[in-house]
């Protein structure tokens, strides 16, 4: 079968702005072969190159003592002590989830696990990060459904506890929803896989799945917009096997043991030709590849097709070649392919034959660290107006407002179709702040948290940028743990102007302070921009990933509120509104800038917590919603009134940062205040848990009541 004719409208359907054509040209100093051209497409677009954000991505700190291997690597990997380490990463399926909702969120659960256990790492938890449009619209309920379906089918059939995760609505994801998918695992520090390929003539092999036509081409939608023709992008979706994909992480793990692996590589964006050109490209080395030798479960499949497929539960490796007996024999036995498929040369060469015939000769390292890479102008955003006069509301009715909202209601709806108990280490699941799974045959455990406030971002992107990070500290410190590093998922809108790109960049700019300030260096992420329909974008939404450790979870903070305890607040109350829960939720408005982070105050209060947590019965930070929020969260968890000593709005519902709700009993909140005295950190008591109702100064309403609205205002409004 002859090639198609490259004409401009191919060219331009394959995402090659008019310079980078010309590029092409210049470089292979001829026209390319339809297949090179995909070739270059899937290597240079946003989805692969990060061409629009590598020059503020290598801003970040990413290192520390705690740091084995950061960004670059299929995930990173931190040390935790004892030989251990902790290898994880969060990355986005947007487009695709969109387009497919099951199918797109499934696969990347699945491409999340391949990262991490493609280095060495037995998965241990897993988190999502979900936003949606308005709840109202007509896309949203089937959105997610499915997308929660596709969570939960796939990591429940890999068995993969989901410890924790995050849910929002706001109609700038009407047009574009965003799934974000981290996963976690545990390996022996001296025992991480790499994918730098060595050595001349060793066997590339292919390992797992068989290719088919799923998935051509999704690197390239990735990195574009949506539009009316969206439908016509189904096929671009990948189709995943979470069984398959169980048989393939075990078969890998025992492959490592064998000592046969000189480098391995997920096969996920670009399928064989990004796993294969970045092996050969982190080697310093050239790859043949023979395309007739591809596992196929497909009739007729063209070169152009087996280097773009995004087919899943695919891994790419270097042999040792006197251990390839050995190695074949792990996957016959998991009933896996294992087919060698090229060779690693010494020139700088990706050359791909199929039957016989040059389908690609390029030079490899023009694919991969001689991409394209844009400094894209960029505007920064302008400083919001202050937010207006805030009336004093009713404190019961504005706490009403947000937990009969789905963005603050519970749930449970969503985590309760995720397996959060298999494995057996789950200490604590998700609906109750940072997940919590032990190491185990250890003492120790791991904790782990999502966030971002994209609201916050679009208002002010420094602060809200460092405010992710604050917050994602606040959760990890909360359950006792020490914040270790994080990863980040930088979702923003169309790089091409200069406000989304200011949006980046700002991001960035607060990102990289907060994770210096909090000692939480960036260890791996993932970039996903041009998420827009239409013109329209979402709110850039750069979430954190954050892990943290404990050193024995029995120290663990994890009780519930008690009667008779004492609710103590870390922290100041300014009474900062702008973009508050409340201001949106019950008034309607959104208005004033983002919360000002005090990354010192972050900092000491968050050591002090740690360092007192033998006398905090439970602790919760204060973030969306202010003080009645956490207090009420409290209380609907352990099914205790509680009341707080005001009813004035600011106090209850702003959302200043560095703030943690405390519960204590009597000797333990007076050895508290001598501390908090000690250390120079504000600590007043505001309240008493207790009795049957919420209470706000004198201002009451039923707790069992209010828990009812909470449990069941979500599956009211997208179920």
């Amino acid at each position: 079968m002859s090639d198609p004719i490259i004409t401009e409208d191919v060219i331009a359907a394959h995402g090659f702005s008019p310079d980078e054509w010309q590029e092409v040209l210049t470089i292979l100093g001829r026209d390319p072969t339809f297949t090179e051209m995909g070739i270059f497409s899937a290597m240079w677009n946003e989805h692969c190159s990060y061409k629009s954000s590598k020059k503020w991505l290598r801003t970040l700190p990413t290192t520390g003592p705690q740091v084995i291997c950061g960004p670059g690597e299929n995930a990173g990997v931190v040390d935790i002590g004892d030989g251990q380490a902790v290898v994880f990463k969060m990355e986005s399926h947007n487009h695709p989830s969109y387009i497919e909702p099951y199918q797109g969120a499934a696969t990347g659960v699945g491409g999340i696990l391949r990262d991490v256990f493609t280095m060495g790492a037995r998965p241990i938890a897993a988190m999502n990060s979900l936003s949606f449009g308005e709840p109202d619209h007509p896309k949203t309920k089937s959105l997610v459904s499915g997308v929660v379906a596709g969570v939960g089918g796939y990591g429940n059939c890999f068995g993969v506890p989901t410890v924790g995760g995050e849910v929002r609505f706001d109609k700038s994801y009407n047009g574009n929803c965003l799934v974000n998918a981290f996963a976690a695992g545990l390996a022996d520090a001296d025992k991480i896989f790499y994918s730098a390929a060595s050595g001349v003539g060793m066997p590339v092999v292919y390992l797992g799945a068989k290719t088919g036509r799923d998935g051509v081409g999704g690197a390239t939608m990735a990195s574009a917009e949506f539009d009316d023709t969206i439908e016509d992008k189904r096929p671009t979706v990948q189709v995943g096997d979470p069984f398959t994909e169980k048989r393939l992480m075990e078969a890998t793990l025992e492959l490592m043991a064998t000592g046969a692996v000189i480098s391995i590589q997920d096969m996920g964006a670009a399928g064989l030709t990004c796993s294969a050109v970045e092996m050969g490209d982190k080697g310093g080395l050239g790859v043949r590849l023979d395309l007739e030798n591809v596992p196929q479960r497909e009739d007729g499949m063209t070169a152009y097709e087996m280097m773009l497929s995004e087919s899943q539960e695919r891994m790419l490796m270097v042999l040792k070649p006197e251990l390839e007996a050995e190695a074949r024999a792990v996957f016959v036995k998991w009933d896996l392919d294992f087919a060698i498929v090229g060779e690693t040369i010494a020139e700088d060469r990706f050359l791909i034959i199929h039957n016989g015939e040059v389908k690609a000769d390029l030079p490899l390292s023009k694919l991969s660290s001689s991409a394209p890479e844009y400094d894209r102008p960029w505007e920064e955003t302008p400083a919001p107006a202050p937010v207006g006069d805030v009336p004093q509301v009713d404190p019961i009715d504005g706490l009403r407002s947000l937990i009969g909202s789905p963005n603050y209601a519970s749930k449970a709806w969503v985590y309760e179709q995720y397996d959060s108990q298999v494995m057996a280490d789950t200490l604590r699941t998700p609906g109750a702040g940072s997940g919590i799974v032990r190491v185990h045959g250890t003492s120790k455990a791991l904790a782990f948290t999502s966030d971002v406030t994209p609201r916050y971002v679009f208002a002010n992107p420094v602060e809200g940028g460092k405010q992710a990070v604050a917050e994602a500290y606040r959760n990890l410190t909360s359950v006792g743990a020490k914040p270790l590093a994080t990863t980040d998922n930088m979702n923003f809108g169309n790089p091409q102007k200069p406000r989304i790109m200011g949006q980046f960049v700002g991001a960035i700019k607060g990102i990289g302070e907060a994770v210096t300030a909090l000692d939480m260096p960036i260890v791996s992420g993932n970039v996903s921009l041009y998420n827009e329909t239409d013109g329209a974008g979402i709110l850039p939404t750069p979430t954190i990933g954050a892990v943290g450790l404990i050193d024995d979870y029995t120290t663990a903070i994890t009780g519930t509120l008690q009667p008779g305890q004492m609710l103590l607040l870390l922290g100041d109350t300014a009474g900062h509104m702008g973009q508050t829960a409340l201001l949106a939720e019950h008034l309607n408005r959104n208005e004033g800038d983002a919360p000002p982070v005090d990354l010192y105050a972050e900092r000491a209060h968050g050591d002090f917590v740690r360092d007192n947590r033998g006398w905090i019965a439970a602790c919760t930070d204060l973030s969306d919603g202010g003080l009645a929020l956490a207090a009420f969260e409290m209380a609907a968890a352990s099914g205790t009134g509680i009341t707080l000593d005001t009813d004035d709005t600011a106090q209850l519902f702003a959302e200043d940062q560095a703030r943690y709700l405390i519960a204590a009993d009597f000797d333990g909140a007076e050895a508290l205040f001598t501390a908090a005295g000690a250390a120079g950190v504000p600590l007043t008591r505001v309240g008493v848990a207790g009795g049957t109702d919420i209470s706000f100064g004198s201002v009451s309403a039923p707790l069992a009541d209010l828990a009812q609205v909470y449990q069941t205002a979500f599956a009211r409004s997208v179920a």
